[in-house]
């Protein structure tokens, strides 16, 4: 009896294993975007806010496509706008310019949505300031870490001697090191789910993976990089691990509550890029937080 050939599966139903992904797609993205970054760290750091920029338009554009399952419209205009310019201030003036800044955004959106009429209002301006948040205040403190080495404009090739540079590096590498670990020890040794309910693939192995992995990135980083000590290392890379699943935790709440798989299909391998920046966001203003009173 001759055995009959097995129906194609379409590329967008095929089961990519226990982690979920087309590894192979994920990783070839993964490595693009980490050249952009490191380009632009190493040639003209300032050019890195472009990217950071970039990245919190599109994200605000995801949040919009996915609230609108609900019947949620965000007034997107304002909130780019508004998010690109607390970036910028930011990086050039600190964080009492980006509180101002966010506050006069939230100020700006709900001025916006008046024009809409009442029907809605609340629901629109609540997710907007939750996305206001969420997004563009989180991913301001990329630029208040870059600007510890100082923001002149004409300083180009400073690399990894710049101080804020060196902070970036760490805050990248350490959260990768969480999402390697997690992704290694869960597809190898997973088997005690952490939240069902939420992220059915996630283990507490793969959570035991993210620290081991993460802890070390940390304590490596901090002493041969940061020139700080080994405990704020230790600090550092457990900080990380708890606010990366976290914030992992968080964003698979929002699709889940959105009936939605992916914010978007932008990275291949990866889905949208929310799905990939909440691990940063999540991280990124403790780790801030961290270096600038212990180490900087």
């Amino acid at each position: 009896m001759t055995d009959t050939p097995a129906t194609p599966v379409p590329e967008q139903q095929k089961d990519h294993g226990r982690a979920g992904r087309d590894l192979k797609a994920a990783v070839a993205s993964a490595v693009v975007l980490l050249v952009a970054i490191a380009v632009s760290l190493l040639v003209w750091k300032t050019a890195f806010m472009l990217i950071v920029a970039a990245a919190v338009v599109v994200a605000i554009w995801e949040l919009r496509k996915g609230l609108l399952a609900k019947g949620i419209d965000l007034p997107e205009q304002p909130l780019m706008v508004g998010g690109v310019v607390m970036v910028v201030v930011a990086y050039f003036w600190g964080a009492p310019a980006l509180v101002t800044a966010t506050a006069v955004t939230a100020l700006v959106v709900m001025l916006w949505l008046l024009q809409r009429g009442i029907d809605g209002y609340v629901q629109n301006a609540t997710a907007a300031v939750f996305t206001l948040v969420y997004v563009p205040f989180l991913g301001s403190f990329v630029a208040l870490m870059l600007s510890e080495g100082g923001t002149n404009l004409d300083e180009v090739g400073a690399g990894v001697d710049d101080l804020g540079v060196q902070g970036i590096i760490t805050f990248i590498l350490v959260t990768i090191a969480s999402d390697i670990g997690g992704y290694v020890a869960g597809v190898l040794f997973g088997r005690h789910p952490m939240a069902p309910v939420i992220s059915p693939k996630k283990s507490w192995e793969g959570f035991a993976g993210s620290l081991v992995f993460t802890v070390a990135a940390g304590i490596t980083l901090v002493v041969l990089l940061l020139d700080g000590d080994w405990w704020v290392g230790l600090a550092l890379g457990a900080i990380a691990v708890v606010m990366a699943t976290l914030g992992d935790l968080c964003e698979s709440v929002i699709k889940r509550d959105l009936g939605i798989k992916d914010m978007s299909q932008v990275i291949p391998g990866h889905g949208g890029l929310m799905d990939r920046l909440d691990s940063l966001l999540a991280t990124i203003a403790p780790i801030w937080l961290l270096l600038h009173y212990a180490v900087f």
